[in-house]
């Protein structure tokens, strides 16, 4: 009987093969509860997936697919093989804190086996050291504050397609004159999993720097400048830029974007820290120009320097 009453206070019934609350019964404002059973823990979600980002087991959305190929499950640590519980077990077994809403933990072992296997043979999971761990009802809530922590990582690894660098004129440009670069750049939407919840992220590019090639940059800056008509080219703009010498010079065009991002269908809320993303470098080959006067033109003098006949126009 002393035995039976220390299993009541942690909310435990030893009677096999059947479901028993582990917590209190869920009421009309709070629908999920815990319970145990023979197959181990139901906390409303049957189906857990290892989340690749921290490395936990936590409940599946709604219509998520896993391509884990394990199934992992949680058993109340003190539990042994027929479903009955270790009583020896109870008093050292682990204590979990409440949470911060009041709403006690669950000790428990996770265990995994093949995901193609209806009903395995669990094996103790050693992805926690094996040990037990708390297990609380489901709260999306909580995840919050994890997926904030981990969101920026997540953003700076999206494919995010930089911003298209042109240069006018190109690929050839004079020494001493205003070559023309602007930017294009478009707003991207992604959706990712982080802990088992559907996040969908929209990045906005915001700003841009320009490397030049020859030790010169301009930006961060909000312009992405623009193209120019053709019999404009040479005119200075916010974003030209004058080489003073003659060569090949790479230009990289690094766009900033600026994220937000929902949970499971939430409000947007703001990524804090802009993502870079940069365009491969583009060559623009820096000519001279050489002015000459000549005393009459090609058809006077097919064989004039500069002709299609003479000298230089051979080459």
């Amino acid at each position: 009987m002393k035995s039976h009453n220390r299993a009541l206070m942690i909310g435990f019934c030893v009677v096999p093969f059947v479901v028993f609350p582990l917590v209190a019964e869920a009421t009309a404002k709070d629908p999920i509860a815990v319970g145990y059973e023979e197959k181990g823990i139901d906390v409303g979600a049957t189906n857990w997936v290892r989340d690749e980002d921290s490395g936990e087991i936590v409940p599946a959305p709604p219509g998520y697919v896993s391509n884990d190929p394990n199934q992992y499950n949680a058993f109340p640590q003190c539990q042994v093989d027929d479903g009955n519980l270790a009583i020896d077990c109870l008093a050292k077994q682990r204590v979990c804190p409440p949470r911060a809403d009041g709403k006690p933990g669950v000790p428990v072992i996770w265990k995994v086996a093949p995901r193609e296997i209806a009903n395995p043979t669990w094996t103790d999971w050693q992805g926690n050291g094996g040990g037990p761990t708390c297990l609380y009802d489901k709260n999306p809530e909580d995840l919050l504050p994890r997926i904030a922590a981990l969101i920026q990582r997540a953003f700076d690894r999206l494919p995010v397609v930089p911003g298209t660098l042109t240069a006018q004129p190109s690929p050839h440009t004079l020494r001493g004159a205003e070559t023309n670069f602007y930017a294009k750049a478009a707003e991207q939407p992604f959706d990712i999993t982080i802990l088992a919840q559907k996040i969908h992220i929209i990045a906005k590019p915001v700003q841009y720097r320009w490397d030049y090639g020859d030790g010169t940059s301009l930006g961060p800056t909000t312009t992405m400048g623009g193209p120019l008509p053709q019999d404009r080219w040479g005119e200075k703009t916010r974003t030209s830029h004058a080489y003073a010498a003659t060569g090949d010079f790479d230009v990289v065009l690094t766009t900033y974007f600026q994220g937000t991002y929902s949970v499971n269908g939430g409000p947007n809320l703001p990524i804090p820290n802009q993502g870079q993303f940069s365009s491969p470098p583009q060559t623009v080959s820096v000519w001279r120009s050489v002015t000459r006067n000549y005393a009459d033109d090609c058809n006077t003098n097919p064989q004039g320097e500069g002709c299609p006949g003479g000298a230089q126009g051979n080459r």
